[in-house]
């Protein structure tokens, strides 16, 4: 899984270069490979840590929430290991009162829990007091995160750092993508065959490279996007995480409202509110046991009037919906580290069509602050 060679970056084109969005999407490719080769060799201390342990505990906000949640579903589906996402505020709102006065956390029995913050900057502090509480609760504790020398990974049991470098545009993209690879690293570590996916895994550094150099249905994409008012973004299993992903960079790229919803939360009600005002962004992997009913929920949307945007899946879901954009040729399991390439060129791409600044929306800042 070498990272050595000629660089990944891809070709683009020069208005592509003309946002730090747009080349730190292109630079994805590089990213990914050097976090593979920091953190694969750290398979059997994670191994070593879960040892007489029975749950994954993510804890993460965001961007890095979205990563968590891909996490979750490689941990379950693939390693066979249970995981969940925490409610920080557990740790930091809960409990009795410390010597300072503030909340010492809910009295959580976390003793047979690997507890895993997934951080971009290391920094937040509200992710760093959950960690600590963890650790008094009897969890060993993994942090994630991509500033070297961060508060969380400081005082973790074992750092995973990812390997994006410096990222300036605000919206997370190569340092979202390195977690994704974090991500694998956990899920097949803890896995029985920790070795099963790694041809495929050696193969995402060029994938990403591809979808970037090709953008098969980018600027259809990004038309589609930056004309609607009324966007909602859907998936399902190990896309989920991808489609919560999208519809966020959406929001806040595009300063669009957006509901980013699971296939079976869309189908218990909100499906209702589907006309011909809505745009539906839908993320498959291209095989699994899903592909079939997101191909199902396409043509459904359509029937009630909306037009659609698909994003990977196989033949018969980029039939089924009027603007298909092409995915990774990856298996299901890997398939979230492509998906959300080319919908980043596209939000890229539609916010600068509606005069936006990709780099820095509005009201945000790269560290964000919640109380803890």
């Amino acid at each position: 899984m070498s990272g050595s060679g000629a660089s990944r970056t891809g070709a683009g084109t020069a208005a592509e270069r003309q946002t730090h969005m747009a080349r730190e999407v292109a630079q994805q490719a590089d990213a990914v490979a050097a976090t593979f080769d920091a953190l694969l060799p750290l398979r059997q201390d994670l191994r070593r840590m879960f040892a007489g342990r029975r749950h994954v505990l993510f804890v993460a906000r965001g961007s890095s929430d979205n990563a968590a949640v891909y996490g979750r579903y490689l941990l379950g589906a693939h390693a066979g290991v249970v995981a969940s996402l925490a409610a920080p505020s557990l740790a930091t709102h809960y409990g009795p009162p410390a010597d300072d006065g503030r909340p010492a956390g809910a009295p959580l029995a976390l003793d047979d829990t690997l507890v895993v913050c997934v951080s971009q900057s290391g920094a937040t502090e509200e992710i760093v007091a959950t960690q600590a509480w963890a650790a008094r609760q009897g969890a060993a504790t993994v942090a994630v995160a991509n500033v070297p020398g961060s508060p969380l990974l400081r005082t973790a049991d074992l750092a995973l750092q990812t390997q994006a470098g410096p990222e300036l545009a605000v919206p997370a993209t190569k340092s979202y993508l390195s977690q994704l690879a974090a991500m694998v690293v956990l899920g097949t570590a803890l896995a029985p065959d920790p070795s099963a996916l790694d041809a495929d895994i050696a193969r995402v550094p060029a994938e990403v490279e591809r979808l970037v150099d090709e953008q098969q249905g980018v600027d259809e994409a990004a038309a589609a996007l930056s004309a609607s008012r009324h966007p909602l973004v859907s998936g399902r299993g190990m896309a989920m995480g991808t489609a919560l992903e999208v519809a966020l960079k959406l929001e806040e790229t595009c300063l669009r409202p957006v509901r980013g919803l699971s296939y079976a939360d869309l189908r218990h009600g909100p499906i209702a509110v589907v006309d011909d005002d809505v745009l539906a962004v839908l993320v498959s992997a291209g095989d699994g046991p899903l592909v079939g009913a997101m191909t199902e929920l396409a043509s459904d949307l359509r029937a009630r009037g909306a037009r659609t945007v698909g994003v990977g899946g196989d033949a018969a879901f980029a039939d089924a919906v009027d603007v298909p954009v092409a995915g990774p040729r990856l298996p299901e399991a890997l398939a979230p580290l492509g998906l959300v390439v080319p919908m980043q060129l596209a939000i890229e791409r539609a916010a600068r069509v509606l005069g936006l600044d990709p780099d820095a929306p509005r009201g945000l800042r790269k560290v964000t602050r919640t109380d803890a």
